[in-house]
């Protein structure tokens, strides 16, 4: 069930009982739980955890979900963040669909056109930029930083 009520899209009944869950009691938390999710809640899970399980629940059974590319770029961005937790953390960059990229490598221009599926360079279509590194410099780049769309402190430790 998603609605939209009103400019801000609360809903009043949704707001209450989220209000209710500050102080609601970790068995009647507990309890909430099992109705929402039909299964016993985990053993680790204290009040809070239960609260904010229970809280996203019903916002997106009443609002619905984030779009999955939400999501995802979500995902990856804990996932960095695990991986290295005093790194910086970047949004990975986008790159419109019919824009292009130009590389010059060995005093060659390389040119790169920006598909909604892919990579076209030299009249062949790659999935990747660093499918197309390599057929560049014949050896093994990480294509993004190949083409500059990523500085050197992002990358691995072997430095592409």
């Amino acid at each position: 069930m998603k609605s939209n009520n009103g400019a801000n899209g609360a809903d009043p009944a949704v707001e209450a009982e989220l209000g209710r869950l500050t102080v609601m009691p970790i068995v009647d938390l507990r309890k909430r739980y099992r109705e929402l999710f039909r299964t016993e809640p985990p053993k680790a899970f204290g009040p809070d955890l239960l609260r904010r399980s229970i809280a996203h629940t019903i916002q997106v059974n009443t609002y619905g979900d984030l779009p999955l590319p939400t999501r995802r770029l979500l995902a990856h961005m804990v996932k960095t963040a695990s991986a290295r937790p005093n790194g910086r953390l970047e949004l990975p960059q986008r790159i419109k669909p019919g824009s292009e990229l130009v590389r010059t490598w060995n005093r060659q221009t390389y040119r790169v056109t920006v598909m909604a599926d892919g990579f076209v360079h030299a009249g062949k279509t790659y999935t990747s930029l660093s499918e197309i590194a390599f057929a560049i410099t014949g050896t093994k780049w990480n294509g993004p930083r190949f083409f500059g769309l990523r500085s050197a402190r992002q990358e691995t430790p072997d430095g592409k």
